[in-house]
Protein backbone atom coordinates (compact mmCIF):
# COMPACT_ATOMS: atom_id res chain seq x y z
CA UNK A 1 0.00 0.00 0.00
CA UNK A 2 1.19 3.60 -0.63
CA UNK A 3 2.50 5.59 2.17
CA UNK A 4 0.89 8.69 0.94
CA UNK A 5 -1.75 9.27 -1.27
CA UNK A 6 -2.47 13.23 -1.58
CA UNK A 7 -6.03 13.87 -3.97
CA UNK A 8 -7.14 16.80 -5.51
CA UNK A 9 -5.36 18.73 -2.48
CA UNK A 10 -5.39 22.25 -1.99
CA UNK A 11 -3.40 24.06 0.80
CA UNK A 12 -3.16 27.54 1.64
CA UNK A 13 -3.50 30.20 4.31
CA UNK A 14 -6.24 32.54 4.62
CA UNK A 15 -8.51 30.41 1.71
CA UNK A 16 -5.79 31.79 -0.51
CA UNK A 17 -4.40 28.54 -2.48
CA UNK A 18 -0.51 28.06 -1.85
CA UNK A 19 -0.60 24.31 -3.38
CA UNK A 20 -3.67 23.87 -5.93
CA UNK A 21 -5.83 20.30 -6.70
CA UNK A 22 -2.38 18.48 -6.67
CA UNK A 23 -2.78 14.64 -7.12
CA UNK A 24 0.04 12.44 -6.10
CA UNK A 25 1.39 9.21 -4.72
CA UNK A 26 4.13 8.82 -2.73
CA UNK A 27 5.19 5.02 -2.44
CA UNK A 28 6.11 3.03 0.58
CA UNK A 29 10.46 3.21 0.97
CA UNK A 30 10.50 5.85 -1.63
CA UNK A 31 13.23 8.49 -1.75
CA UNK A 32 11.36 11.62 -3.04
CA UNK A 33 13.29 15.02 -3.53
CA UNK A 34 10.70 18.15 -4.07
CA UNK A 35 11.74 21.02 -6.11
CA UNK A 36 10.45 23.69 -7.80
CA UNK A 37 10.89 27.87 -7.47
CA UNK A 38 10.89 29.36 -4.67
CA UNK A 39 7.45 30.67 -3.28
CA UNK A 40 6.19 27.19 -5.26
CA UNK A 41 4.67 25.97 -2.35
CA UNK A 42 7.14 23.11 -1.26
CA UNK A 43 7.34 24.44 2.63
CA UNK A 44 3.41 24.38 1.96
CA UNK A 45 3.12 20.56 1.27
CA UNK A 46 4.98 19.51 4.08
CA UNK A 47 3.37 20.95 6.39
CA UNK A 48 0.01 19.79 4.81
CA UNK A 49 1.46 16.11 4.90
CA UNK A 50 2.23 16.22 8.39
CA UNK A 51 -0.91 17.95 9.06
CA UNK A 52 -0.39 20.61 10.86
CA UNK A 53 -2.06 23.00 7.99
CA UNK A 54 -5.38 21.43 6.76
CA UNK A 55 -6.30 21.36 3.40
CA UNK A 56 -8.82 24.10 2.04
CA UNK A 57 -9.99 20.93 -0.47
CA UNK A 58 -9.39 17.30 -1.38
CA UNK A 59 -7.38 14.98 1.34
CA UNK A 60 -4.42 13.26 2.02
CA UNK A 61 -4.31 9.64 2.63
CA UNK A 62 -1.38 8.47 4.89
CA UNK A 63 -0.56 4.90 6.86
CA UNK A 64 -1.23 5.04 10.39
CA UNK A 65 2.63 5.50 11.26
CA UNK A 66 4.65 8.36 12.89
CA UNK A 67 6.08 11.26 10.66
CA UNK A 68 9.27 13.21 11.72
CA UNK A 69 9.46 16.43 10.51
CA UNK A 70 12.53 18.63 9.99
CA UNK A 71 12.31 22.46 9.52
CA UNK A 72 14.05 24.79 8.07
CA UNK A 73 16.30 26.37 10.19
CA UNK A 74 14.95 30.24 9.91
CA UNK A 75 11.98 28.31 11.75
CA UNK A 76 13.69 27.40 14.84
CA UNK A 77 14.62 30.49 17.30
CA UNK A 78 18.17 30.29 18.09
CA UNK A 79 18.01 32.76 20.82
CA UNK A 80 15.82 30.92 23.48
CA UNK A 81 17.90 29.61 26.56
CA UNK A 82 17.93 25.62 25.46
CA UNK A 83 20.86 23.40 25.41
CA UNK A 84 21.32 20.50 22.63
CA UNK A 85 20.68 17.77 24.80
CA UNK A 86 17.16 19.47 25.33
CA UNK A 87 16.93 20.02 22.18
CA UNK A 88 17.44 16.56 20.75
CA UNK A 89 15.47 14.87 23.94
CA UNK A 90 12.12 16.37 21.89
CA UNK A 91 13.12 13.67 19.73
CA UNK A 92 11.24 11.22 22.49
CA UNK A 93 8.34 13.11 22.88
CA UNK A 94 6.20 11.00 21.07
CA UNK A 95 7.07 8.18 23.67
CA UNK A 96 7.51 9.85 26.97
CA UNK A 97 5.16 13.00 26.16
CA UNK A 98 6.74 16.68 26.96
CA UNK A 99 6.68 16.41 30.20
CA UNK A 100 8.08 13.19 30.68
CA UNK A 101 10.69 12.15 33.35
CA UNK A 102 14.12 11.56 31.00
CA UNK A 103 15.66 8.79 32.43
CA UNK A 104 19.31 7.18 32.09
CA UNK A 105 18.10 5.02 28.84
CA UNK A 106 17.11 8.20 26.93
CA UNK A 107 20.09 9.88 27.86
CA UNK A 108 21.74 7.00 26.17
CA UNK A 109 19.74 7.32 23.54
CA UNK A 110 20.65 10.86 23.04
CA UNK A 111 24.03 10.71 23.38
CA UNK A 112 23.70 7.75 20.55
CA UNK A 113 22.24 10.23 18.20
CA UNK A 114 24.78 12.82 18.69
CA UNK A 115 27.69 10.59 18.20
CA UNK A 116 25.39 9.48 14.77
CA UNK A 117 25.79 13.24 13.81
CA UNK A 118 29.48 13.58 14.73
CA UNK A 119 28.63 16.01 17.89
CA UNK A 120 29.94 14.12 20.90
CA UNK A 121 30.79 16.49 23.68
CA UNK A 122 27.61 19.24 22.46
CA UNK A 123 24.75 17.65 25.11
CA UNK A 124 25.51 20.90 26.83
CA UNK A 125 26.45 23.62 24.60
CA UNK A 126 23.55 25.86 24.06
CA UNK A 127 21.84 26.07 20.45
CA UNK A 128 22.63 29.75 20.63
CA UNK A 129 26.56 28.87 20.22
CA UNK A 130 26.14 26.63 17.58
CA UNK A 131 27.20 27.39 13.40
CA UNK A 132 24.59 26.62 11.11
CA UNK A 133 26.30 23.24 10.33
CA UNK A 134 26.28 21.78 13.60
CA UNK A 135 22.22 22.95 14.30
CA UNK A 136 21.69 21.43 11.54
CA UNK A 137 23.37 18.34 12.87
CA UNK A 138 21.46 18.50 15.88
CA UNK A 139 17.93 18.80 13.86
CA UNK A 140 18.51 15.55 12.46
CA UNK A 141 20.14 13.80 15.46
CA UNK A 142 15.95 14.95 17.01
CA UNK A 143 14.84 13.41 14.05
CA UNK A 144 17.10 10.20 14.78
CA UNK A 145 14.82 9.49 17.91
CA UNK A 146 11.91 9.87 16.24
CA UNK A 147 12.07 6.83 14.84
CA UNK A 148 9.36 7.19 12.11
CA UNK A 149 8.17 5.39 9.29
CA UNK A 150 7.70 8.84 7.44
CA UNK A 151 10.65 11.37 7.27
CA UNK A 152 9.75 14.92 5.74
CA UNK A 153 12.84 17.39 5.29
CA UNK A 154 12.34 21.04 4.69
CA UNK A 155 15.87 22.11 3.17
CA UNK A 156 17.90 20.00 4.84
CA UNK A 157 20.83 20.72 3.49
CA UNK A 158 20.67 24.51 2.84
CA UNK A 159 23.45 26.81 4.06
CA UNK A 160 25.84 24.24 5.70
CA UNK A 161 29.03 23.65 4.78
CA UNK A 162 29.94 20.62 2.32
CA UNK A 163 31.35 18.09 4.96
CA UNK A 164 28.20 18.43 7.00
CA UNK A 165 25.83 17.78 3.87
CA UNK A 166 28.09 14.74 3.07
CA UNK A 167 27.40 13.37 6.54
CA UNK A 168 23.73 14.10 6.51
CA UNK A 169 23.21 12.89 3.14
CA UNK A 170 24.48 9.38 4.57
CA UNK A 171 21.81 9.38 7.25
CA UNK A 172 19.09 9.99 4.74
CA UNK A 173 20.68 6.97 2.64
CA UNK A 174 20.76 4.76 5.53
CA UNK A 175 16.81 5.43 6.10
CA UNK A 176 16.18 4.90 2.69
CA UNK A 177 17.95 1.65 3.09
CA UNK A 178 16.15 0.59 6.15
CA UNK A 179 12.64 1.07 3.95
CA UNK A 180 11.28 4.44 5.38
CA UNK A 181 9.56 7.03 3.26
CA UNK A 182 11.77 10.03 3.09
CA UNK A 183 10.21 13.58 1.46
CA UNK A 184 12.66 16.48 1.21
CA UNK A 185 12.75 19.85 -0.14
CA UNK A 186 15.47 20.51 -1.70
CA UNK A 187 17.32 23.37 -4.35
CA UNK A 188 20.58 21.91 -5.57
CA UNK A 189 19.42 19.73 -8.80
CA UNK A 190 22.97 17.97 -8.69
CA UNK A 191 22.13 15.98 -5.62
CA UNK A 192 18.83 15.24 -6.65
CA UNK A 193 19.55 13.87 -9.49
CA UNK A 194 22.66 11.91 -8.04
CA UNK A 195 21.03 10.63 -4.75
CA UNK A 196 17.14 10.80 -5.03
CA UNK A 197 15.13 8.48 -7.25
CA UNK A 198 12.06 10.03 -7.25
CA UNK A 199 11.42 13.81 -8.20
CA UNK A 200 8.02 15.82 -7.77
CA UNK A 201 8.38 19.62 -8.92
CA UNK A 202 5.80 22.03 -7.72
CA UNK A 203 4.77 25.49 -8.42
CA UNK A 204 1.66 25.88 -7.29
CA UNK A 205 0.30 22.84 -8.92
CA UNK A 206 2.08 19.82 -9.41
CA UNK A 207 4.48 19.73 -12.76
CA UNK A 208 6.11 16.11 -13.08
CA UNK A 209 6.16 13.41 -10.39
CA UNK A 210 7.87 10.25 -11.09
CA UNK A 211 11.40 8.70 -11.50
CA UNK A 212 14.01 11.63 -11.44
CA UNK A 213 15.58 11.28 -14.96
CA UNK A 214 12.31 11.63 -16.41
CA UNK A 215 10.66 14.28 -14.13
CA UNK A 216 13.70 16.29 -13.45
CA UNK A 217 14.01 18.14 -17.25
CA UNK A 218 14.95 21.19 -18.61
CA UNK A 219 11.54 21.73 -20.25
CA UNK A 220 9.36 21.02 -16.75
CA UNK A 221 11.86 23.28 -14.69
CA UNK A 222 11.21 26.01 -17.08
CA UNK A 223 7.47 25.96 -16.96
CA UNK A 224 7.77 25.42 -13.07
CA UNK A 225 9.02 28.29 -13.17
CA UNK A 226 6.93 30.14 -15.43
CA UNK A 227 3.87 28.93 -13.15
CA UNK A 228 5.28 30.62 -10.64
CA UNK A 229 5.80 33.92 -12.00
CA UNK A 230 2.23 34.43 -13.68
CA UNK A 231 0.87 33.51 -10.45
CA UNK A 232 -0.96 36.20 -8.95
CA UNK A 233 -0.47 36.32 -4.90
CA UNK A 234 -3.87 38.55 -4.67
CA UNK A 235 -6.06 36.34 -6.41
CA UNK A 236 -9.18 35.59 -4.74
CA UNK A 237 -10.30 32.29 -2.50
CA UNK A 238 -9.56 29.27 -3.74
CA UNK A 239 -13.03 28.25 -6.11
CA UNK A 240 -11.70 26.98 -9.08
CA UNK A 241 -13.17 23.00 -9.56
CA UNK A 242 -10.46 20.41 -9.87
CA UNK A 243 -9.78 18.78 -13.32
CA UNK A 244 -12.74 16.95 -14.49
CA UNK A 245 -14.91 18.37 -11.91
CA UNK A 246 -18.56 19.72 -12.98
CA UNK A 247 -18.79 23.65 -13.49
Amino acid sequence: MPTIVLHDLTLGYDRHPAVHHLSATIAAGSLTAVVGPNGAGKSTLLKGIMGTLPPLTGHIVRDRTRIAYLPQQAEIDRSFPIAVHELVAMGLWAGIGPFGRVTATHRDLIAKALAAVGLTGFERRSIAALSGGQLQRVLFARVLLQDAQVILLDEPFTAIDARTAADLLAIVRRWHDEGRTVVAVLHDMDTVRAQFPETMIVARELIAHGPTRLALTAANLLRARQMCESFDDAAPVCDVPAKGAAA
